[in-house]
């Protein structure tokens, strides 16, 4: 998903280059395709856990009401509305239930809070030196990643560990967007100054940009396991299509018969979530071992 389509503190030192590209292949996938529960549809699909919990987003058909949700590994699906919100995302769910999202304010809806749920337990998350904060990912130890504002004109991404915020920002970037974090502390997101995103890999303060083969309009990456396989989406317009990337080569994540298949995450057994298109209005969830 690429965020940039709606909506100095301390920069670590960035040392950025680009990694050799191959043209892709498709992946070879065994997909569990899920659909919306009643009166719903999914806005969006994004992070799974090791315990295949998968999080994100649906509309309320009736209200048109944004709400969270998780679906268990059995197929039980759970919606959640932060506390005076308007509408609610979960992003990124990592450890034994803790949950990582957002929510848009109900008295204020130009602010976006971040959100961790932890055992059930809500807690707002604001970075210290913004106006809008949008949590994204946490991994097993706790580390979170994500992005925060306090301009309409600057987003830059950020990892908090035991409170601590560090910046992550491409350099000369308008927008940075830290989407999800593994348990090395592996970063990935995108960043770009136009139309077009450009998908990035954070270790340690180094900035390494991946962008799949001739994307017209940029590379998302939206998550990366323990192994380092990274899924992400390519994108064209308004269709964003998922791929794996491993070893220096991507594959695509294809559900046959799909207008396009989006990839939202990936957990540490290979288990990819995602969201299909079967049309431009009709969607499923999925997950997907692919190789």
């Amino acid at each position: 998903m690429n965020f940039s389509r709606f909506v100095p503190a301390l920069i670590v030192t960035l040392l950025s280059h680009a990694v050799g590209m191959h043209a892709a292949e498709q992946a070879s996938c065994t997909f569990d395709a899920f659909s919306a529960p009643s009166g719903y549809t999914f806005s969006q699909v994004q992070g799974v856990s090791d315990d295949g919990i998968v999080v994100g987003q649906l509309i309320d058909n009736k209200t048109l009401q944004f709400l969270a949700f998780k679906r268990s590994a059995s197929g039980v699906i759970t919606e959640y509305a932060a506390p005076q919100s308007s509408s609610t995302w979960l992003h990124g769910r990592g450890g034994i239930d803790a949950d990582a999202g957002f929510y848009q304010d109900k008295v204020n809806p130009e602010r976006v809070h971040g959100l961790l749920l932890q055992d059930g337990k809500f807690t707002a998350v604001h970075h210290p030196r913004a106006t809008n904060t949008w949590l994204f990912d946490i991994n097993h130890l706790g580390a979170m990643v994500g992005s925060f504002s306090s301009s309409a004109l600057s987003v830059r991404g950020f990892l908090l560990v035991n409170g601590t915020y560090t910046t992550i920002a491409y350099p000369n970037a308008e927008t940075t967007y830290a989407l999800a974090i593994n348990d090395s502390g592996d970063v990935v997101g995108s960043y770009g100054s136009s139309r077009a995103s450009n998908g990035f890999l954070w270790q340690n303060g180094t900035l390494t940009t991946i962008n799949y083969p001739d994307s017209r309009y940029g590379t998302v990456l939206t998550g990366v396991n323990n192994a380092g396989v990274i899924v992400g989406n390519h994108l064209a317009l308004h269709r964003d299509f998922g791929f794996m990337y491993e070893g220096g080569v991507f594959r695509d994540v294809v559900y046959p018969g799909a207008k396009f298949t989006m990839a939202g995450g990936i957990n540490n057994n290979g288990l990819i979530s995602g969201e299909i298109f079967l049309t431009s209005t009709e969607t499923l969830g999925y997950t997907a071992l692919c190789h």
